[in-house]
């Protein structure tokens, strides 16, 4: 179902008659006015910089937690005890405010791995919970018949299992993407992480640059919402469309994800917004049509 445009419109308009209202540009820029300090930021290769250091951060933190995550999930829907003892530290990080986090973090850790740290640790309750709710009700009795009738593991785990799992694995990811660029901001900003878009979000706000601090914030809710599209795009293209050029552009993203890690000097991070993009994309324009399945009954001539 295609979004409608005019609620985005409705808040448009409440903020530019709030703005109006008040009179006070400094306090209240209208969206003209963010619209044009975005532009000029815009034009500035240090805007593009703070987006792709802290996009590859954060996203760096919500595949590392996501992987951790499917992988312990796992292994607590198999055996309780893993489930028992991670329930407590869930739950503690679920409770604990970022914040607090973030402070403690900061003092042990260098501030380049301070994003990536809590955007991890944040995301990973909801996408835990989420795919241990979703393993737990999988259907056995197709389980069971895909092991009397021996189909292979991959052709069950992607037939069967995936298919299952989708609704907790898109619930997952939104909740996680969303959660993920909250709290890395959030960490840039307490811990001034140098070039990043925190750094720039408490420049604006000790300078009281009111029309550039939204500007940041926009571009921030920006991405936050571009990726997630990319990732629910991708996610139910891998799904429906089942290729291996999927492979390919999985494994390309985790090259460009590990090389954003691995220090300043990496120039790949500074491209990241297209390398992100594209696999996608290739493996959409690439994919074939999916094929009837292998487990449906052949009909007799």
């Amino acid at each position: 179902m295609k979004r409608k445009l005019w609620p985005v419109l409705f808040w448009l308009l409440l903020w530019q008659g709030a703005s109006m209202a008040l009179g006070q540009p400094l306090l209240l820029p209208s969206p003209l006015r963010v619209l044009g300090c975005l532009g000029e930021l815009a034009g500035t290769p240090g805007y593009w910089a703070a987006l792709a250091l802290s996009s590859g951060r954060i996203l760096g933190g919500f595949l590392t937690a996501s992987a951790l995550a499917a992988g312990l999930a796992a292994l607590s829907a198999r055996f309780s005890p893993v489930r028992e003892l991670l329930a407590p530290a869930v739950a503690a990080i679920k409770a604990v405010p970022v914040a607090s986090f973030i402070i403690l973090v900061y003092l042990w850790l260098p501030g380049r791995w301070l994003t990536t740290f809590i955007s991890a640790l944040m995301v990973f309750p909801p996408v835990y919970l989420n795919l241990l709710e979703g393993l737990a009700r999988r259907d056995r009795a197709l389980a069971e018949m895909a092991r009397v009738f021996r189909v292979p593991w991959g052709r069950r785990f992607w037939r069967l299992d995936l298919p299952q799992l989708l609704p907790y694995l898109r619930s997952a990811m939104s909740l996680g993407l969303g959660l993920c660029w909250k709290a890395g901001v959030a960490a840039e900003v307490i811990g001034v992480v140098r070039g990043s878009l925190g750094e720039r979000l408490y420049e604006s706000k000790i300078y009281f640059e009111m029309p550039e601090l939204f500007a940041w914030t926009v571009s921030i809710v920006a991405l936050s919402a571009l990726f997630e599209r990319l990732a629910m795009a991708g996610l139910a293209l891998a799904v429906y469309r089942r290729q291996k050029g999927y492979m390919a552009a999985f494994t390309f993203i985790l090259t460009v994800w590990f090389t954003c890690l691995i220090g300043p000097v990496a120039i790949m991070r500074y491209l990241l917004i297209a390398f992100y993009g594209v696999p996608v994309l290739l493996a959409g324009m690439l994919a074939a049509p999916e094929c009837s399945t292998s487990l449906s009954p052949k009909k007799s001539d």
